[in-house]
Formats: structure tokens, C-alpha cells, sequence
């Protein structure tokens, strides 16, 4: 049944997701999930597919997302690509506690996630330790489109304001893990002679 139909036969009742009749608080929660942008805190081997996805190949800006921001201030998504070591673990404390609030955090990689293949004293054994974590995007490196579907489905708890509910209540992130996407299967050829 179309909207028109709907509309007939339920006056304004009948329209749902409305910009007339919708809550406020949804509004406001769509703008924030299509309006985020990202501090990067690339670290190692990570910063690079992270870089990647910022790219003219998998162009992040169709998510709103076209701005890595340099000033924390200025940023609402951390994400924490590659190693964290102890001394830089206090460094990503006070860029994460200079951003604004509501502030989410993307961990990607192993090596952000749980320290890696770098069980010693100098790495911290995932980066939770120092940032609440909202979603985990697995990979060592995670590939594009790996980072993409972290964010959608961040873009997706924004939307339902499950993050800020839980961690008014805990303290912590949301702690979700997506599935690692591997890349794709024919490659972007630069250059090539016919």
C-alpha cells in the first residue's frame, strides 16, 4: 500500500518516518550516523588499508565520512588502526578524551584488538585496555571493505542510540565484532597497456 493510500485513509497517522511527524530524537540520531567524522590513529600496517578506504576506489565519503579530521576536537569516530604500544597508549587516552562527546571507537586489526602476533611487555593486549571499543573489525590487515561494514554497523547503533544506552550503564563500548570481508577478487589495474 502506498504512501498516498495510507495517508487517505489514516490522515497523518499513516505516515511513518516522517520529517513532520517523527521524533526528534531520531532525527537527531540519522544526522549523527550520516555526519560522522573520523580521527584517525593509524598506527601501522592498518593506517595503510585504512588510507585505502579513504580512496577513490572505495570512497568512505559516500557515508559522510570524507574528512579525517586532525583535531580531535573536531572528530565523533576514533579509529585505532595497528599496534598500540604503552607509550603511545596515554597519547591515545588524551586525543580520545579531547574529542567531543558522543564520541564512538572503531577497532581495527588483530594487532589493535588483542595485541597480535606481539605478546610482550611493549604492546597493549588490545586497545579496550585504554578506550571503551565499540566495534571490533577483524583482519591483520583488514581489508576495505572490512572497515566499511565496521562502520555501517556502527552507523547502524547510531541510529538506534544502543551505544549511548550501554555505556551510560557500564562504562564501557559496545563491544560488537563484525566478520572479516575479503578483498576483491579481480584488481584495479593503474596503468595498464591494451
Amino acid at each position: 500500500m502506498g504512501i498516498v493510500n495510507d495517508v487517505l485513509d489514516d490522515g497523518l497517522g499513516g505516515l511513518t518516518h516522517n520529517v513532520i511527524t517523527g521524533k526528534l530524537e531520531d532525527l537527531i540520531n540519522w544526522s549523527r550516523s550520516r555526519s560522522s567524522w573520523p580521527a584517525s590513529f593509524g598506527l601501522a600496517c592498518c593506517a595503510i588499508e585504512m588510507m585505502a578506504t579513504g580512496g577513490a576506489h572505495y570512497d568512505i565519503s559516500r557515508f559522510g565520512m570524507e574528512v579525517f579530521r586532525a583535531s580531535p576536537r573536531q572528530a565523533d569516530i576514533m579509529i585505532v588502526a595497528g599496534r598500540v604500544s604503552q607509550k603511545m597508549a596515554p597519547v591515545l587516552r588524551q586525543v580520545y578524551d579531547q574529542m567531543m562527546e558522543p564520541k564512538w571507537v572503531i577497532s581495527m586489526g588483530v594487532c589493535a584488538s588483542s595485541g597480535g602476533m606481539f605478546n610482550n611487555y611493549a604492546i597493549v593486549q588490545g586497545v579496550d585496555q585504554v578506550v571503551p571499543v565499540d566495534v571490533y573489525a577483524p583482519g591483520c590487515p583488514p581489508t576495505p571493505e572490512t572497515l566499511i561494514h565496521a562502520i555501517e554497523t556502527l552507523h547502524g547503533l547510531i541510529e538506534n542510540e544502543q551505544i549511548l544506552k550501554r555505556r551510560a550503564e557500564t562504562g564501557a563500548g559496545a563491544n560488537i565484532h563484525v566478520e572479516h570481508i575479503e578483498a576483491a577478487s579481480t584488481p584495479v589495474l593503474l596503468g595498464s597497456k591494451s
